[in-house]
């Protein structure tokens, strides 16, 4: 099995190495080429703008949106979520649309609101580690969306059928839980 790792810009070799680690073949994703060899990919932390554009300018934005509205397993986080998200609350630009939900980006402030903490996942585990830079959250969701965790009472992680998002990063941690879910349900399960 092979997952990618978008690697444009962002926190890419972290998730590589954990799915490494989880006997998972994790292989950078630079081109839209490098989409017809996986089974799933996750959309890492970083800069959603500078992301986003590079998706556009490489021509991978097109296919990368078919193939996940067609069942094609997708993990974002942080950045990766608002790159899912059909809309963003604080910000009128929309990248790949393809989850609905309303997310507020840097929703904890910014650098300094940075945070890390233990909490409850659905179908993952309890005291799940997490940690926040300048994290989003989401504010909405639509219909058949999964709230997987919340922290304050703002949502931090979600799923809806071949699509799972979290505000936090786990490739920050040496907790590799939801990289596990990220293959056992979503990527076993439609690929």
């Amino acid at each position: 099995m092979k997952i990618g790792v978008l690697a444009l810009q962002g926190a890419f070799k972290e998730h590589i190495e954990i799915l490494n680690k989880l006997g998972v073949k994790g292989v950078e994703v630079r081109k839209k080429e490098d989409l017809k060899s996986i089974q799933g990919i996750i959309l890492p932390g970083g800069e959603s703008t500078a992301m986003g554009k590079l998706l556009v300018d490489l021509d991978i934005m097109s296919t990368l949106k078919d193939m996940i509205k067609n069942g094609f397993p997708v993990y974002g986080t942080c950045a990766g979520m608002i790159l899912l998200a059909k809309s963003l609350s604080n910000d009128k630009k929309v990248h790949l649309g393809v989850m609905d939900i309303v997310v507020k980006r840097n929703a904890y402030g910014r650098q300094l609101g940075s945070f890390a903490c233990k909490a409850p996942v659905v179908g993952v585990g309890k005291d799940v580690e997490m940690v926040f830079i300048r994290a989003p959250y989401i504010k909405t969701c639509g219909e058949g969306i999964e709230v997987l965790a919340e922290i304050d009472k703002n949502i931090v992680a979600a799923r809806q059928e071949n699509i799972l998002v979290s505000s936090f990063h786990p490739e920050l941690t040496s907790d590799y839980r939801m990289h596990q879910f990220f293959i056992d349900h979503l990527v076993k399960k439609y690929s």
